[in-house]
């Protein structure tokens, strides 16, 4: 055992080769922590039994102070004054948070795209995210060639790395019975339970509307939920010549060529065949008050349509995008587009009344030298931003720092939700007897500062730099597994899991009654005579 720390990091000096010249302002230690040593990478605690003493225990309906006791990766009591043994791990959380680990829906990581490939892998954005408290996310398989097996196949592969528990969404970008036929195979055999189409990205991954409602129809058959990220791509098209034409070919360009009336009218179309069909819906990355105001309303009518906003539309506005400097205005491109002030406003105040349900981070970082990939046009410059390691700090901060939600909508937007959707509650999202020990302690107290020059992401930029907030993650539990404490990260490649979650989660309750009650009351066909014209 004295020669494991050693095999370790020389290990990971072969996942990780040394960066190049150009990558010099992110050298991270080879466990992926950028901005330290590589003695301060380290590997979790050896202890299987863990003790958090005298905090406040928050699920997503109750909070009580009491002990959680934790034995092999499970959590296996929670109640006051738990009693133990020797060989134990006790953590004090006197005057802290005890919660689940956040489940972040929403991520691509080692994704190939725009003529490049995300900086953060399976082992780096999963690193970040464990530093700042998010202990699960759902990434999206893009399929090879339109080939949904592959794709998944290629996922797997990619994800061998990863050092926490993991899903996936697996996208749809054409349509013929071998994608139909796939499409049940990755529900039935592979634990999949949720299918994306992009309505935007014309002439890559665009899907038409005779492919979605075909692909509507076949999430309903299976079970699994319909995602959709909503802007027109034909209209995006056209405004990004109309920016090229009118000589704007900067990163605000970007905002400029799709603007919320887009992704207003493609939330509302996908809502309304969504609807034709009678099968639930997921818009991803909610971004605009336009697409919130269509999710209102079919909610308000009865239809099971679920908004996911994402940090940086929380909390950022466009004004970055005419930052004279391009290396600062380009970091801030993603799709849809960061909105003007008023939007980020409007969605944290829908989030907090349930109008829009949980919170990702479409986390799909680049760094600079990628970002100027598009120094002369902004159709080239790679769109995504940061946010695995940022989300539950700013979120605490933002939210329920300034009395918008409490604790325990905290961990409901953040964690529970994210399990009840996608069909793995309380397995994950609980600090419950019986669940995965994925546990974060928070300090209320204490304050953090966003840097690139101390996160843990392999990108030399960050969209929230020099933010300060309060609330702070101190420790996180992974699998039963201490791999964050005293700002010292912990982590292995390959000791992440591969989470199934199974089809027909609770937003199909009462699909068969409405779908029944729909055809009788169609009053057809209607029985006539035969016209028999006189002669």
């Amino acid at each position: 055992m004295a020669m494991r720390p050693f095999f370790f990091i020389f290990s990971l000096f072969l996942l990780f080769p040394s960066p190049s010249v150009s990558d010099s302002a992110t050298q991270f230690c080879s466990a992926g922590i950028s901005g330290n040593d590589v003695a301060s990478c380290g590997v979790p605690s050896p202890s299987t039994r863990i003790l958090i003493k005298g905090g406040t225990v928050v699920n997503a309906h109750h909070q009580q102070v009491a002990d959680v006791y934790v034995e092999d990766g499970v959590i296996v009591a929670v109640q006051p004054n738990i009693k133990v043994g020797d060989e134990v791990t006790v953590l004090d959380a006197t005057g802290k948070f005890v919660m689940p680990g956040g489940i972040d829906p929403h991520t691509h990581l080692a994704m190939e795209f725009m003529g490049t490939e995300t900086i953060d892998d399976f082992f780096t954005g999963q690193a970040a995210a464990l530093a700042g408290g998010t202990t699960m996310h759902i990434d999206f398989v893009i399929p090879v060639n339109g080939d949904l097996v592959a794709g998944f196949e290629a996922y797997q592969h990619k994800s061998k790395k990863s050092c926490m528990d993991y899903g996936f969404h697996v996208a749809i970008t054409k349509w013929d019975e071998g994608v139909s036929r796939d499409m049940e195979k990755l529900v039935k055999e592979k634990g999949i339970n949720s299918f994306k189409f992009f309505m935007a990205y014309k002439g890559s991954l665009m899907v038409t509307d005779d492919l979605l409602l075909e692909g509507l129809k076949r999430c309903k058959s299976l079970g699994a939920l319909a995602m959709v990220h909503a802007e027109n791509g034909d209209a995006v098209f056209e405004g990004q010549n109309r920016m090229i034409e009118l000589g704007i070919t900067g990163p605000e360009g970007h905002a400029l060529s799709r603007p919320p009336v887009l992704e207003g009218e493609a939330t509302s179309r996908a809502i309304r065949l969504a609807r034709f069909v009678n099968t639930p819906l997921y818009v991803v990355h909610v971004m605009s008050v336009d697409a919130m105001d269509e999710i209102a309303k079919a909610r308000k009518s009865g239809q099971k349509v679920i908004g996911e906003p994402v940090v940086s539309g929380l909390i950022l506005d466009d004004h970055w995008l005419w930052d004279p400097d391009f290396s600062i205005a380009s970091k801030y491109v993603m799709s849809p587009p960061i909105r003007s002030v008023g939007h980020g406003k409007a969605l944290q105040e829908a989030l907090s009344t349930g109008i829009l349900q949980l919170v990702g981070t479409d986390h799909c970082t680049f760094n600079s030298t990628q970002k100027a990939l598009g120094l002369d046009d902004f159709r080239k410059i790679p769109n995504g931003v940061n946010g695995l390691e940022e989300r539950m700090h700013l979120i605490w901060d933002t939210m329920v720092g300034t009395g918008q939600i409490s604790a325990t909508d905290f961990v409901r937007i953040t964690s529970t939700e994210c399990a009840r959707i996608f069909n793995i509650y309380p397995r994950k999202g609980a600090i419950l007897a019986g669940s995965d020990a994925d546990i974060i302690i928070l300090n209320p107290n204490s304050t953090y500062e966003i840097s690139s020059k101390s996160h843990h992401s392999r990108s030399d930029t960050n969209v929230y730099e020099g933010r300060r907030g309060k609330g702070k993650v101190e420790v996180t539990i992974a699998g039963g597994r201490i791999v964050w404490e005293n700002d010292e990260l912990k982590v292995v490649p390959g000791s992440g899991k591969y989470i199934e979650m199974p089809p027909f989660s609770y937003l199909f309750n009462g699909i068969e009654k409405s779908d029944a009650n729909y055809l009788s009351s169609l009053r057809a066909p209607v029985k006539r005579l035969r016209y028999q014209p006189t002669s």
